[in-house]
């Protein structure tokens, strides 16, 4: 019955991580608003539904997979390898927010 309840606790422990960890909001203001804010070298800006509607016709998949591995002038991860995919998943979310 202890190592049942040691998984379950670790279990609840790893959620919580996972969810404090992938704080879109908060990675985005950290990696990609400095370029998503301004437009910097061609990056589409946060809200402005027409930077973002050729972007929206591919799949998610692919806006995470640019995130992440980078695509164009963005380097991956927004120049932070530090984060997790998770992390920059949710600020890709985050980030589509206001055009979604």
């Amino acid at each position: 019955m202890k190592t049942l309840a040691s998984i379950l606790l670790l279990g609840v422990v790893a959620s919580i991580s996972v969810t404090a960890h992938a704080d879109g909001e908060a990675t985005y203001n950290q990696a990609c608003m400095v370029c998503h804010m301004t437009g910097a070298a061609g990056a589409p800006i946060r809200g402005n539904a027409e930077h973002w509607e050729p972007r929206l016709e591919k799949d998610m998949d692919t806006l995470y997979d640019h995130a992440i591995n980078g695509f164009q002038a963005m380097p991956p991860k927004g120049g932070q390898l530090g984060l997790s995919d998770d992390e920059v998943k949710a600020a890709v979310d985050h980030l589509l927010e206001p055009v979604l």
